[in-house]
């Protein structure tokens, strides 16, 4: 599509770089938006979170104009000659590159003392409230290499943009990177041959912001935060008050912002004298085994300076402090005196550790004294043994060190991809600080998902990290009777689900059960597939993710047969579950096969694969892109629907 004045348009100067008034520009911006948004949204980090890319991608995208608006107004694409963008257009490489460049910015870390760029920040607009926006979900290889994707920098990532959604040959990426501003191109093209290329995967839908799904954000939760609102509101009006009053205030203690006014149960909780400390002896002689009865470790347990920096920030966190939270954690100051588990100097931070029965908190400053403090939240009550052996103390260049439960007798790491071998102890300090291992939740490239293995007197439990203070308890076996997976074929089972433990990443996880739950034999001598069912809890109870794969032999990786939320299915409460996939075999044909568990008596097809079956596995013949609903039937004659 091309601005009816292009014909009046003089041509460039030889030598000199093309240009593009607004209505080309324009022009290419409304034909290829779909494109435009896809290309920003691969490039833009992921660490924003689906929802914030995908409103982010719209955001640059339609920031993408010159600002002029007239006829006449032109504007330089620079390094573009001769490929200026599809098909020679160079309105289209004028906003691919305005594109581009925001979406690398948004990439940048913010700087203490500059302005961050508009696109670093939220976008104004478009902007959605109360729902969640994301792109449909596609198959375990989109999986894949979105996690791959994640691994590389910003420029990789925009290089292998460049090259698998762009088509464009090396030397046109360099000049594209070159113009976006980054300072070395070959790196980046270097840094992305380390991810093979996929070009019919970044056309599919998991990554198309035009192409999305909603969903409600936390409806209670936002009723709660409102409410709070309010009363934050109505707390700020009567704390300016009590400001404007003369007296002495507490002063900023590190990174912690300015006290709003005095209060003697504040400054108690904030007192590291009241810190509570468990005794070394207590987890022995205590029925409980939570973090209540760890006893205070560390070399710095005594430096009264740091311990009083942490209780302030944790009440009152300044600008420069990062704070994160898992869902459904709040982030508040404590309720009153905490507990102590760790304070020392692990890598290059001093760290401080503390539980207040509901929360572990975790608060790091760097050793030099030089930048920000970091502030961590994570959900902990009602943790047992499982859950309470282990919480991460540091994480830093894709690797994480944790601190052990001092019940814990050996640490080991396992591959949880490699089955067959052996454990590889993990050293630990006198402390119970851990070597660093390899995080499975930076590991985007699925060749290897580190495990920790800890064996105490209750027996071994395996434990991987998914971005949060405290590593998720994986089990195995049916829900209603989960055990650990200390066993052979338990190991073998989570072999072929541990690539796609990212899916339920960051999401305050306590526990991933790993259940097989019916076994198929496939049409016309395919083998044997393997029903798998995944499910995530959560430390909050609600949010819970649930997975069922089909795993074909000879395949490394089970597919998502169908996922859910908040869904009782393959949980304690609801210990079934009913799935089905479009297969096809290797001679060609079509097949919906579905598997339920052992207590579903039959299942019956209807839609496009009719069909039924007695017993709990189904084989109907279909047609490529067949869709059919799928119902069971338990002994006593209750129904039961597929997980969706």
């Amino acid at each position: 599509m091309s601005s009816p004045d292009v014909a009046t348009r003089p041509a460039p100067e030889p030598g000199s770089s093309p240009v593009v008034d607004v209505e080309q520009a324009e022009a290419a911006l409304v034909e290829h938006y779909p494109r435009l948004v896809r290309l920003g949204y691969l490039v833009l980090p992921p660490s924003l979170g689906r929802n914030r890319r995908v409103l982010t991608a719209h955001s640059i995208t339609q920031r993408a104009l010159p600002r002029g608006r007239t006829a006449g107004d032109r504007a330089v694409i620079p390094a573009q000659r001769g490929t200026e963008g599809r098909n020679g257009d160079p309105g289209y490489g004028y906003v691919r590159l305005r594109v581009l460049r925001s979406a690398l910015e948004a990439g940048l870390p913010l700087k203490r003392k500059a302005w961050p760029k508009r696109s670093q920040l939220p976008p104004l607009l478009p902007q959605v409230w109360g729902l969640r926006l994301f792109p449909r979900s596609g198959g375990a290889d989109e999986l894949a290499l979105d996690q791959r994707l994640s691994a590389l920098g910003g420029p990789a990532r925009a290089a292998y943009v460049l090259r698998g959604l762009e088509r464009l040959p090396d030397a046109e990426v360099r000049k594209v990177l070159a113009a976006a501003g980054v300072e070395d191109p070959h790196a980046a093209l270097a840094e992305a041959d380390g991810v093979p290329m996929e070009h019919g995967l970044l056309d599919s839908p998991e990554f198309d912001p035009c192409s999305l799904q909603a969903r409600p954000t936390d409806l209670m939760r936002r009723r709660q935060h409102t409410r709070a609102a309010l009363a934050a509101a109505a707390a700020a009006l009567v704390c300016g008050a009590l400001l404007g009053l003369p007296g002495d205030g507490w002063g900023p203690d590190g990174a912690a912002a300015p006290p709003y006014a005095k209060n003697p149960a504040a400054e108690a909780a904030l007192d590291p004298g009241k810190l509570t400390r468990a005794a070394p002896q207590t987890w022995q002689r205590s029925a409980r085994t939570d973090f209540s009865v760890w006893p205070a470790r560390g070399s710095l347990t005594g430096d009264r300076e740091l311990l009083r920096r942490a209780l302030a920030v944790w009440a009152r966190p300044g600008e420069s402090v990062q704070v994160s939270a898992t869902p459904g954690t709040p982030a508040g100051a404590p309720p009153g005196p905490a507990q102590l588990l760790y304070a020392g100097e692990v890598d290059e931070a001093r760290v401080v550790l503390l539980h207040d029965g509901l929360r572990i908190v975790r608060y790091a400053e760097p050793r030099d004294g030089e930048g920000g403090a970091a502030l961590d939240f994570a959900r902990v009550d009602g943790a047992e043994a499982g859950s309470s052996s282990a919480v991460v103390v540091d994480r830093v260049d894709g690797n994480v060190r944790y601190l052990t439960a001092p019940w814990v007798r050996d640490a080991a790491v396992r591959d949880l991809l490699k089955p067959a071998d052996g454990p590889r102890t993990l050293r630990r300090s006198k402390d119970g600080v851990t070597d660093p291992l390899p995080t499975a939740a930076s590991a985007t490239i699925c060749n290897s998902v580190s495990s920790l293995e800890l064996r105490d007197a209750g027996g071994t439990r395996l434990l991987t990290d998914l971005g949060e203070l405290t590593p998720a308890h994986l089990t195995a076996g049916r829900p209603d009777a989960p055990r650990e997976v200390s066993g052979q074929s338990a190991r073998a089972s989570w072999a072929r689900t541990a690539c796609l433990l990212p899916a339920v990443r960051s999401h305050g996880v306590r526990s991933v059960n790993s259940w097989a739950f019916a076994n198929q034999r496939l049409p016309e001598s395919n083998g044997t597939a393997t029903w798998v069912c995944t499910r995530a809890e959560t430390w909050r109870g609600g949010g819970s993710r649930v997975l069922a794969q089909f795993q074909a032999p000879g395949k490394r990786t089970g597919a998502i047969a169908a996922k859910a939320q908040d869904s009782p299915a393959c949980g304690v409460r609801e210990p079934r579950v009913l799935a089905g996939v479009l297969w096809k075999s290797r001679a060609g044909s079509w097949h919906v096969l579905a598997a339920g568990s052992k207590d579903i008596t039959s299942v019956t097809a209807t839609g496009g694969a009719p069909g039924s079956a007695r017993g709990n596995v189904l084989d109907a013949p279909a047609k490529k892109g067949a869709r059919a609903e799928l119902t069971g039937k338990l002994a006593d004659g209750t129904s039961i629907s597929s997980l969706r």
